[in-house]
């Protein structure tokens, strides 16, 4: 599945520049421990000579210096560039190696506990097999942290990997994600011995790490090169948690002490406001490049990108779904066979509808002038699994209820890129309609769910009202109409001598101000919510897979039980139905079209309107 962990490094890797020098790990692992044997050297050295000649106070204020300093001086000379540096200097280079991170083996499995919690006697194969891969598993991590030179964790020996803890996430969709946590009882490095299983004296344990892996598809729908320059810009401005290394399949990540956000969070009022705070900060605190507002809505860009794949996929698929509804034969009910067509109609007709509605959009915006002045750089998955809440105690700045909003953490910025606002809350908006945590339908959207007009309103009330860069600041002027004026009561500094009818009449005109931009938000919103659904439709056919269908047509199986008895145990492999929200989305989709009037309800089968879901407001 790629190289090996320890085949080869890719050395020194910005976020901008990546330099293809291919290394040994064996060369690697020597030059590393010569340089740390000749730091050790001299801060002993240095550590003797202060203790000679330097009161106590002077002393470690000196040696904390030249410190430093040895190991600047070292790491200019270092093949690999360590991220052994404070989280919070974003100016470092991420590490980068050039390996694969094989984790198929451990998918099935949530948890990889650590091995010495737990017992081999009396388990079974499987239960061998599970404990052996985890095994395997974390060693791998334990190598390629060593390899990254992540903060402290040289501090794990090599063949300790087994008692490191890496917990699976749920709720992520387009990757595997795990926790990675350091041994409980981490063997006190020895101050003058270097090899390839000790490491520098430090008195931190590691810290936990977040670990990605992009799933198989991932490929086909993120740019991982523009991505990794947009988490060095976001790093800048302090947004979402520091990268610490990357690979050929995966990351590391800061890992936050945090909270995630359950589907029933979104509901909370003061929650669903601190979001708003959060989305218009995001909004107003990254400019756009201007390649990125030249290249129009990032939805657009997306479902060009993805539009191919879909017609690969969906020109096979849809014909099985018709084969099995012209045939007596039964099939297991709700596999996506049985289903029906996943976008309600064929394919060709589905794109040919998104193209329609895509160029009256436009018009209705202004043309592609009036769409690309709205634009601001959003974050486009809001979901409430990319949401954390910081676990805060004692006096921390973040417990005032002026921070508190700022508790909440976005991640995952895979998608963030140009969108109008509307598009934005049109994703968070919907996202209220998932619960992908439900044991039985993960898949389905629950349009009862979708945020009450009142809801609505109060979310965008908070984000319009929000000034994150002081009473002074107000919106950027590209993403709102010029015969919008954006305001609030808190807009207007006034003396203490002005009358209080002109403070009243100030109060009026402010809160006036602030339901037009609310109602011309909403009208936003409803106008890119179908372009929002055809996006995520395109995401879930890209998404799905199905084995076997490149050559289906030629090897397929004529022994319809066989057939039947595959594409069951496919299914069950699948950990999320991406079929099955394609199709919940395209029924969404429709609904919209037919609010709209671009479509008309005796244009369509009567099966797809029996099946439309829709919201009206």
């Amino acid at each position: 599945m790629g190289k090996s962990l320890v085949d080869k490094v890719h050395s020194g890797t910005s976020y901008h520049h990546r330099r293809h020098h291919h290394r040994r790990s064996s060369e690697i692992s020597d030059d590393t421990l010569a340089l740390q044997s000749l730091e050790q050297i001299l801060d002993r050295a240095i550590k003797f000579k202060d203790d000679e000649a330097s009161p106590p106070e002077e002393r470690k204020r000196s040696l904390c210096s030249r410190k430093g300093s040895i190991k600047k001086l070292l790491r200019k000379h270092s093949t690999v560039q360590s991220s052994e540096t404070e989280y919070q200097d974003i100016e470092f280079r991420v590490p980068s190696a050039e390996v694969v991170l094989d984790n198929t083996k451990t998918l099935k499995y949530a948890r990889g506990a650590s091995s010495s919690t737990t017992s081999i006697k009396d388990q079974g194969k499987r239960a061998m097999r599970e404990k052996e891969a985890w095994i395997d598993f974390k060693n791998e991590i334990v190598r390629l942290a060593h390899t990254l030179k992540l903060k402290d964790w040289r501090r794990v020996p090599l063949d300790q990997g087994a008692n490191i803890d890496v917990e699976r996430l749920s709720g992520a969709l387009t990757n595997a994600v795990y926790v990675v946590s350091p041994p409980k009882d981490l063997p006190e490095a020895v101050a003058g011995r270097v090899d390839s299983t000790a490491s520098l004296p430090s008195k931190k344990p590691p810290r936990k790490l977040l670990l990605r892996i992009y799933g198989p598809q991932a490929d086909r729908l993120i740019d991982r090169e523009s991505e990794l320059q947009i988490l060095c810009r976001l790093a800048r401005k302090k947004i979402g948690p520091c990268l610490l290394g990357t690979f050929a399949n995966g990351r590391f990540e800061q890992f936050f002490n945090a909270r995630t956000l359950t589907a029933k969070d979104l509901r909370i009022p003061e929650t669903s406001k601190q979001i708003a705070k959060r989305m218009r900060e995001l909004h107003e605190g990254m400019e756009l490049l201007e390649e990125e507002r030249s290249a129009g809505p990032f939805v657009w860009q997306n479902w060009d990108k993805w539009v191919t794949r879909c017609e690969e996929v969906m020109s096979w698929v849809d014909k099985q779904i018709h084969a099995v509804q012209k045939s007596s034969r039964q099939f297991k009910i709700d596999t996506w066979r049985s289903r029906g067509l996943v976008c309600g109609v064929e394919w060709p007709r589905f794109r040919q509808t998104v193209e329609q509605y895509r160029k009256w959009l436009e018009q209705r915006c202004g043309g592609p002038g009036g769409v690309r002045s709205k634009l601001v750089f959003s974050h486009n998955d809001t979901q409430y699994g990319n949401l954390l809440r910081i676990e805060s105690s004692g006096e921390s700045p973040l417990l005032q209820p002026a921070n508190e909003h700022k508790q909440l953490v976005v991640i995952d910025f895979e998608y963030a890129s140009a969108n109008v606002p509307g598009l934005e809350f049109a994703n968070h908006f919907t996202e209220w309609c998932y619960d992908y945590h439900d044991p039985i339908r993960p898949f389905a959207l629950h349009t009862k769910r979708y945020p009450t007009p009142e809801e609505q309103h109060r979310f965008l009330k908070s984000y319009v009202q929000h000034q994150p860069f002081g009473p002074s600041s107000t919106p950027s002027e590209s993403h709102n109409d010029s015969s919008i004026p954006i305001s609030s009561s808190s807009s207007f500094v006034l003396d203490n001598h002005t009358p209080p009818s002109q403070i009243a009449e100030e109060e009026r005109r402010g809160e006036e101000s602030t339901e037009t931009e609310i109602r011309h938000l909403r009208e936003e919103t409803r106008l890119w919510r179908t372009a929002n659904s055809a996006q995520w439709v395109a995401w879930g056919i890209v998404q799905a897979k199905i084995s076997r269908m490149e050559d289906a047509h030629e090897k397929r199986s004529e022994d319809a039980g066989d057939e039947e008895e595959e594409e069951e145990e496919e299914e069950e492999e699948e950990e999320f139905d991406y079929l099955g929200y394609a199709q919940e989305r395209a029924m969404f989709f429709w609904g919209d079209m037919l609010q709209t009037g671009l479509v008309k309800e005796e244009e369509l089968p009567t099966e797809l309107v029996e099946k439309v879901k829709v919201v009206e407001y």
